[in-house]
Order: C-alpha cells, then sequence, then structure tokens
C-alpha cells in the first residue's frame, strides 16, 4: 500500500519524459537486480558467537557424537602401529597365529571406527535439522513483525533466498562443520602423537610442511571471502528477479516483454556464472595445493627413510607406518581445507541472515503496552503528521472526530494521503507527530495484537491464500464453524458462485486465487473481514472489481456489514459512499472539506466538482 502510494505521487505523464531519460530509466531498470551489497566489511567473530545461541541447545548431542568419532578415529590409527608390528616383527619371525589374531585386530579396529562414524552421522543429521527448524522459526516470525516499508523496499525473491536456501547451507555448517572441525583437529593431535612414537626423525620431515600450507592458506582466505559473498549476491539478485517474472508472467506477456525480459535475465544469469567461476577457481586450489605438497612430503619420507635404511638407522614397517600415517596427517588438514572453504562460503550466508534478523521491527509495542479495551469506535486524529520519506509530507497537522458507528468516507485525487489515513488507524506506521486515539485511547500506548485483532481492513488487492475457499474465509476467525462461514459469505453475495464451484466452500484455490476472477477474490475476502466480526471497519477501495450488478446486490451486505460499525471507506465510485454519515475530502495533506453528500454537494466546491465529473462520464 505504502509502496502504491508513493509510486502514485510521484507519477508524471509518459509524454512528458524525453526520449533520453526513457532510455536512461530502461538501463535502470536492467541494473535494478544487478546492484550489489557492500563486500568491503570484514568479517566479525560475532556471527559465530551469535551463532553460538543456536548450537548450545544441542550441545550434548553434538558432544556425544565428537566423543564418537574420537573414538572411531583412535580405532582406525591403531591399524599402522599393526601394520609396523606385521612387518617388523611377526612376518619375519613367521609367526603365523600372532599374524592371524593382527589380522582380526585390524578388522575389529576398523569395525568400531565404521560404527561408531555411522552412529556420529545420525545424531548430527538430526541436530543439523533441529538448528535448521530454530533459525528459520526465529526467521520467520521476525519476517511477520517487519513493517510494510521493509517488503516495500525489497525484491521478494531476495528475502525468500534468505529464509530457505541460506538456513540451509549455514545449518549444515554450524553443525557437521563444526563438529567435523573440532573432530579432524583431534584426529591431527592423535596422528602427531601416534606418528612420533612410531619414529621422530621421519615424523619431523612431515612437519616441514606445515609452514608452506599455512603461507599457502592464508593467501587463499582473503580472496575466496569476497568471492563467495559476490556470488551470494549475484544469486540473491537472479532469484529476486526470477521470482518478479514468475508472479508478473501475465503483464510480460500483455506488454511483449518477453525480449526485454530474457535479455535481463540472461544478464543476471552470466554474472551468477561469471562470480561462480571466479570463486570457484580460489576453491579449486585448496584441495591440489593441500595435495601437491602431502605428495611433496611422502616423497622426502621415502628418500630420507631408504637412505637411513641402508645405514641401518631405519626399518622397512617404520618408513612403511610412518607414511601412512603422513597420509593421514595431510587428511584431516585436506579435510580442514574443505570445511575452511564452506565456512568462507556461509559466512556471506550467516551475514545475511541476521541482517535480517537484526531489521528494525519499526512498528512495535512499547515495553508499558497495554491490552486495547473492547472498541466502540470513536476515533480522533489530533494534529496527525506524517511522511514515508524524509521532507516529503503525505499528511500535515490533520485533524478530524468520529463518533461511534459513523461511517466515514474518503474521497479525492490519487497519492493525496487516503489509504495513508487508514493505515495510521491501524498502526500499519508510526506518526511523525500527533495523535490517534480509539475510544479516548492513544493508540501507540496499546499492544499491536490488541488494536488490529477488532479491525478487519479490506484492500484493493484481495490476497488469497493457497488452500479451499473455506480455509480463506475462516482465515480471520479460526474457530469459526461452517454454518458462520456460509452465513457470512451470503451476506456479501459470495455463496452463490462458491456452491457452483465444483467442491463448493471445499474447493481448492490456487496460490493468489489465480482460478478465481478479481471479483470472486473480492467477494471471498469481504466475508473474511465479516467473519471476523470487527469493530472497526476500512473499506480500502474494496468493491473496485465488482461488476456493477453485483455491487447493488452488494451493498444490502454491506449496509448490514456497517450497521453498528465505525467504518472508512475509500471509493472512487462516489455512488457507493453518498449515504456515508461523513465525507471528507482529501488533498495537499489534509482535509480540504468535511460533510454528508448533501452538505458538499450544496457548497459547490472540490468534491461537487468530482463527483459532477464522475457523473458527466458516467452518463457519457
Amino acid at each position: 500500500m505504502a509502496k502504491q502510494q508513493r509510486q502514485n505521487e510521484k507519477h508524471e505523464p509518459l509524454n512528458h519524459i524525453p526520449l533520453a531519460d526513457l532510455k536512461e530509466q530502461k538501463q535502470q531498470k536492467r541494473n535494478t537486480y544487478r546492484v550489489d551489497e557492500t563486500l568491503e566489511e570484514p568479517f566479525s567473530f560475532k556471527h559465530l558467537l551469535r551463532a553460538w545461541t543456536y548450537i548450545r541447545k544441542y550441545s550434548a548431542k553434538m558432544i556425544l557424537a565428537l566423543i564418537l568419532s574420537a573414538l572411531g578415529a583412535m580405532a582406525a590409527l591403531c591399524a599402522p602401529k599393526i601394520t609396523k608390528e606385521a612387518l617388523d616383527v611377526v612376518i619375519p619371525n613367521k609367526d603365523t597365529p600372532m599374524l592371524h589374531r593382527l589380522i582380526i585386530m585390524l578388522v575389529v579396529a576398523y569395525g568400531i571406527s565404521i560404527l561408531f562414524y555411522t552412529i556420529r552421522s545420525h545424531i548430527m543429521e538430526r541436530t543439523s535439522q533441529d538448528i535448521v527448524y530454530d533459525i528459520r522459526k526465529d526467521l520467520f516470525a521476525h519476517l511477520q513483525e517487519l513493517p510494510f516499508q521493509y517488503y516495500d523496499d525489497r525484491p521478494h525473491g531476495k528475502i525468500l533466498i534468505r529464509v530457505v536456501n541460506y538456513v540451509n547451507s549455514v545449518c549444515d555448517m554450524l553443525s557437521n562443520g563444526l563438529i567435523n572441525a573440532v573432530l579432524e583437529i583431534i584426529n591431527l593431535v592423535f596422528i602427531i602423537a601416534f606418528m612420533f612414537t612410531t619414529d621422530v626423525k621421519l615424523s619431523l620431515v612431515v612437519i616441514t610442511g606445515v609452514p608452506v600450507l599455512a603461507v599457502f592458506m592464508f593467501w587463499v582466505k582473503t580472496k575466496q571471502r569476497r568471492a563467495w559473498r559476490m556470488v551470494s549476491n549475484k544469486n540473491s539478485n537472479l532469484n529476486a528477479y526470477l521470482q518478479e517474472n514468475i508472479v508478473g508472467a501475465k503483464i510480460t506477456q500483455i506488454f511483449a516483454r518477453e525480449e526485454e525480459n530474457s535479455e535481463i535475465f540472461e544478464k543476471l544469469s552470466d554474472d551468477c556464472r561469471t562470480t561462480w567461476m571466479g570463486a570457484l577457481r580460489y576453491t579449486n586450489l585448496v584441495w591440489p595445493g593441500i595435495d601437491s605438497i602431502s605428495v611433496f612430503v611422502r616423497g622426502a619420507i621415502f628418500v630420507v627413510g631408504l637412505l637411513l635404511f641402508a645405514q641401518g638407522q631405519e626399518t622397512l614397517g617404520a618408513i612403511v607406518a610412518v607414511s601412512s600415517y603422513a597420509a593421514r596427517f595431510w587428511q584431516p588438514i585436506m579435510n580442514l581445507g574443505n570445511i575452511f572453504n564452506n565456512f568462507i562460503n556461509n559466512m556471506a550466508y550467516l551475514e545475511r541472515i541476521f541482517e535480517t534478523i537484526d531489521e528494525p521491527v519499526g512498528v512495535k509495542d512499547k515495553d508499558n503496552a497495554t491490552e486495547m479495551p473492547d472498541i466502540k469506535g470513536e476515533v480522533e486524529f489530533q494534529n496527525v503528521s506524517f511522511s514515508y520519506e524524509e521532507g516529503k509530507e503525505v499528511l500535515h497537522n490533520v485533524s478530524f472526530k468520529v463518533a461511534p458507528g459513523q461511517s466515514i468516507a474518503l474521497v479525492g485525487p490519487t497519492g493525496a494521503g487516503k489509504s495513508t489515513i487508514v493505515s495510521l488507524i491501524s498502526r500499519f506506521y508510526d506518526l511523525d507527530s500527533g495523535r490517534i486515539l480509539i475510544d479516548g485511547q492513544d493508540i501507540s500506548d496499546v499492544t499491536l495484537h490488541s488494536l488490529r485483532s477488532q479491525m478487519g481492513i479490506m484492500l484493493q488487492d484481495s490476497f488469497i491464500f493457497s488452500g479451499t475457499v473455506e480455509d480463506n474465509i475462516r482465515y480471520g476467525k479460526l474457530d469459526a464453524t461452517s454454518e458462520e462461514i456460509r452465513k457470512a459469505s451470503a451476506a456479501v453475495c459470495a455463496d452463490a458462485f462458491i456452491t457452483k464451484m465444483p467442491n463448493g466452500y471445499a474447493t481448492e484455490v490456487k496460490e493468489r486465487g489465480s482460478t478465481l476472477s478479481q471479483g470472486q477474490k473480492q467477494l471471498i475476502s469481504f466475508a473474511r473481514t465479516l467473519l471476523s466480526d470487527p469493530a472497526l471497519l476500512v473499506l480500502d477501495e474494496a468493491t473496485s472489481s465488482i461488476d456493477v450488478q453485483t455491487e447493488k446486490a452488494l451493498q444490502k451486505g454491506l449496509d448490514a456489514m456497517l450497521q453498528g460499525r465505525t467504518s472508512f471507506i475509500i471509493a472512487h465510485r462516489l455512488s457507493t459512499i453518498k449515504n456515508c454519515d461523513k465525507i471528507m475530502y482529501i488533498d495537499h495533506g489534509g482535509i480540504t472539506e468535511a460533510g454528508s453528500h448533501e452538505e458538499l454537494m450544496a457548497k459547490k466546491g472540490d468534491y461537487y466538482h468530482l463527483y459532477i465529473s464522475q457523473m458527466d462520464d458516467v452518463a457519457g
């Protein structure tokens, strides 16, 4: 609503825009989804510390998984020791019974390792999904509270990718990634211990490769982080554009925009491909880099070992065992490199998730907010001023008072502030100055839930959720019976077409009500609003998509709906609001005229001229 309000205020006739400006606007549209967020922010460990709040809940399971992994690793590390014993002692002595025992020990060691790793994997899969659930729950709950402004200013696809894709990736890092990192470090310590107890000289040869690795990893780190943050942004841009075009597919075909939209999509896809391949270059350096260092070190072990073997200072079993430990030594390092890659990739996602959770709610309950008493219907504006953007006031010093049960019509030119007034009554935005009172109670001092739960708001864009027709009508009153639903539908003339649908009220409707006409969607929304039995009613162009014949039949239901309720009605068809108790003409940031239809017609002011011109159009 706010977005439309601002767009209306900025609207200019197309023929007033120079050709050069049109070309510039076209290019700006093409670049809208190519704008990247700042990439130069330094990495902050506060994100990891904050992530710990989600991890610690499952710390006991993770510790158990870590212990099982460590025991499995120790069992596997016994294998080279057993091999050394077989090569240096048992086989030279031709001790067949002992060799059989060593083989059994080897099988048992590997069996224990596999069993413990399997149990550990099951535990961590469950833990990972639990963390996904917790983060996604908090993220969705926060999104429910964010103001209209947040959704007006961002493509919905960018929001969606954070809730779905980013959370999945991050949670695997927070669970398996951290456990694996700790495990690989423990493995490394065990390997070093087993290796040095086997042979100190050859173990020192292995350690010489560590400084080379440290320099290499430090160089890759900075390159990777920036590259993968760029990938994150480009994927977000592509997802946003794709989501918008799926929703607007009909408009695309109506205006024959397929070719131009395809060009924009190709450019965004190319951005994703280019940045992905650029990031992949750095990622693909890690494994072969570590592997090359590993091969070099193992070659050095055999060279040094064979020289010492020739001098009688080394045994063949020691060379084979240390070589085996060396291969194992580099394996956790390579695994840590992969974990590091995954960590770098997902830190960009983690930052985006927390960035969304940290988005200020804007309109929220005060610490000492009280429950709104049962609304009787008196509404008062006291010197209210409001602007969507700083320095561009939509309402200035507006004051009026409405008695309980009165019906108030808001009329005036597009963008004058009619929808803004009803949005402020619902407290979708906070005021710049002034106060709004309902039954003498400042609405900024009460909880949002207690206020909005007593209001019924019908917008021009009637949103229909996927599900049955009955589910959609029951949305505002979950405990409503089928009889109550049908009664509300009949009152607004919706029952007639609903009962003709294939399964009546149980008929499934698609996303956004795509299988329904705009008029049918509005009638279902009317039934939904009436069923909730609001004390204060807002109708914002609620009958705009209903044909004149249906509107006349609906008027009886509306009269019953308005009876005993304070109501605010915004309508461009002035014939529908002639019987309202008071009509307020909104323009130039305030109320220029107010009174009944007869009073305003007698004044022959703004309302009179608007009404006459509309009647002339109808007659013509």
